[in-house]
Formats: structure tokens, sequence, C-alpha cells
């Protein structure tokens, strides 16, 4: 078939084929290195670590954990602020791991939606 595949009246180069194959190969690959990202776990902590937080690749809390001996409640904005900190802090690292890991599989393309 001189090196194509046959689509109705038209013919599809070789190199075109190959190009689908890697595309097809990438995208398996994209899905699988997204399913591994989100069951990592990221943790960060705020305050000197009188916050710990840990989130998932999907963007979920899973478990916060206050050091006792910051429970005063005089001080419930600044606690409620530390745990916004933590908590932005982890996902920020959830973040730059899925582009990182994302970047390797893609070559630096920018693919919407990734």
């Amino acid at each position: 078939m001189n090196g194509g595949y046959n689509m109705g009246r038209r013919k599809m180069p070789g190199n075109m084929g190959n190009m689908m194959k890697q595309v097809k190969k990438m995208q398996k690959e994209m899905k699988k290195t997204q399913e591994e990202l989100e069951a990592k776990e990221y943790t960060a902590t705020a305050g000197g670590g009188a916050i710990e937080v840990t989130v998932n690749g999907k963007n979920e809390v899973l478990d916060i954990n206050l050091d006792e001996a910051i429970v005063d409640r005089d001080e419930i904005e600044m606690l409620e602020d530390l745990v916004i900190a933590s908590i932005n802090s982890a996902m920020e690292k959830a973040k730059e791991d899925s582009q990182k890991s994302m970047g390797k599989l893609t070559g630096g393309m920018n693919i919407p939606g990734l």
C-alpha cells in the first residue's frame, strides 16, 4: 500500500501512522502517571511543625495534626491561619510534582488540561 494506511479514498502516510501510535502510547503513559500521582501523599507543616497537613494527588486533605501546645482558645485565628498555610503548601507540592511528572511525558509540550 505504498507505506500508508487506506482510509477510504485517502491514504495516511506511514509516518502519520507511527505518530498516531506514539500519541496513543503517550496517552496510556499519561493516564498511568496521573493515576500514580493521585495515589501519592504530600505532607507539609507550618508554625515550626505545630501543624502538619497531608493531602493526596487528587487535592484532597487526608489528615491534619495539631500540636497540643498550640491549641489555645485565645489564639484560634492564628491556628486557622496556620492550617490554611500548611494546606496551601501541601497542595503546591502536589501540583509541582504533577507538572514535573507530566512534563516528562509530554516532552515540554503545552497540552491543554494537563
